[in-house]
């Protein structure tokens, strides 16, 4: 995630908030209803300047000394969001998360071995690939296309590269294996939309990949050359979660923007225990779609929406500090999925003296945030 500025919060009105665990959800906007989505848990060329991939390899990629292991296999068979959910395998997951939390800034070996491993995974799972070169840095971009004649854009992408000196383990390796599982249990689920998976590169420089990858398809879409995007997810650290009283903190003012939910935290005793989004407010309902889906696997979930103009604040800044915030730029829906980053976590950016590492993460609550997730997005594609 990069370097938080600060929050500078002011009781700004126009914002909507996701109950902790929701009630009755309404219409999703997308042809289906959030609850009758919840409830279904019962039963079982887009850009310029890209390089195709067209080889894919078996068990992952090697760079120099570094090999991935073999975390591939037969496809999710579900055709529901609940189905899909059920897909999601946490060994798998765990295996991609520690081969990827190793030291990887732009450039160094791993970088480059993680990097490989996002094209020959998404290759090998029958995504077209695509290595988008922008000049200082190469997002992985994997698409399979939608069945519908007008089909829009889905994308879910977490950035690869993390600063100098420090593993990244929950920045943002939680996040890039989170997609990888992303792409894996929705690479042969048939749905109107098109899905598209995105490992971004220099998201630590200042979100440099994401957006140079917003800059042209903002052009594309406005010449009819590339289709619209209906919902973006971006994931930046989900892996950190704490039981204990007193683990979560906040920016100043957030008890002003958000008293009931505040509320309901101060009775939980502030525990660090939940999964935090925030989305521009096209992007609510999928919200909303996310957070039921969530209360029926246990995971506790807070949502925000911001109207156009907060989500351009500088107000805001702790809430636009990942790969989502180019997306709002250009007015393209996206939703930001986190842990909240240091408001529970000291070892964001090893800036406790300790390091990112894996033996803080807690596995169980991130591979149920991926879960969540991949529900959430079989509902945008039009499941």
């Amino acid at each position: 995630m990069l370097q938080g500025r600060g929050l500078a919060l002011a009781l700004l009105p126009g914002l909507a908030l996701a109950a902790l665990t929701p009630p009755g959800l309404g219409c999703n906007g997308r042809g289906k209803d959030a609850s009758e989505t919840a409830a279904t848990s019962e039963t079982a060329g887009e850009t310029a300047g890209s390089t195709s991939v067209a080889s894919s390899t078996e068990g992952g990629t090697e760079s120099g000394t570094e090999t991935a292991t073999e975390t591939t296999g037969e496809a999710c068979p579900g055709a529901t969001p609940a189905a899909i959910m059920a897909c999601v395998e946490e060994p798998r997951y765990v295996t991609d998360l520690e081969f990827i939390a190793a030291v990887r800034t732009p450039g160094s070996p791993h970088w480059q071995a993680v990097q490989d491993l996002c094209a020959d995974r998404l290759a090998e799972l029958g995504y077209e690939v695509e290595l988008h070169d922008y000049g200082t840095g190469v997002n992985v971009l994997g698409t399979r296309q939608g069945s519908s004649a007008d089909a829009e854009r889905v994308l879910v992408g977490a950035h690869y590269d993390h600063i100098a000196g420090c593993t990244g383990a929950d920045d943002n390796a939680t996040g890039v294996a989170g997609v990888l599982e992303i792409a894996r249990v929705l690479a042969e689920v048939t749905t109107p939309h098109t899905l598209v998976i995105a490992c971004w590169d220099e998201e630590e420089l200042g979100l440099v990949g994401s957006k140079a990858y917003v800059a042209e398809n903002t052009a594309a879409i406005a010449m009819g050359t590339a289709a619209p995007f209906r919902a973006v997810y971006a994931y930046d650290m989900i892996g950190v979660k704490s039981d204990e009283p007193d683990t979560q903190t906040f920016p100043m003012g957030f008890d002003l923007l958000f008293p009931e939910e505040y509320a309901k935290l101060e009775a939980n005793q502030f525990r660090a225990d939940f999964l935090f989004w925030v989305s521009d407010d096209t992007m609510e309902p999928d919200g909303a779609a996310l957070a039921g889906l969530a209360a029926t696997i246990g995971l506790p979930v807070i949502g925000a929406s911001l109207t156009d103009d907060f989500k351009k604040s500088d107000l805001l800044a702790d809430l636009r500090r990942s790969d989502h915030a180019g997306f709002w730029d250009a007015d393209i829906p996206a939703m930001f999925l986190t842990d909240t980053s240091e408001f529970r976590y000291p070892s964001y950016h090893c800036m406790d003296g300790g390091d990112d590492s894996l033996d803080k993460l807690n596995y169980g609550f991130a591979a149920q945030v991926v879960r969540a997730t991949a529900g959430g997005v079989a509902v945008s594609l039009g499941l």
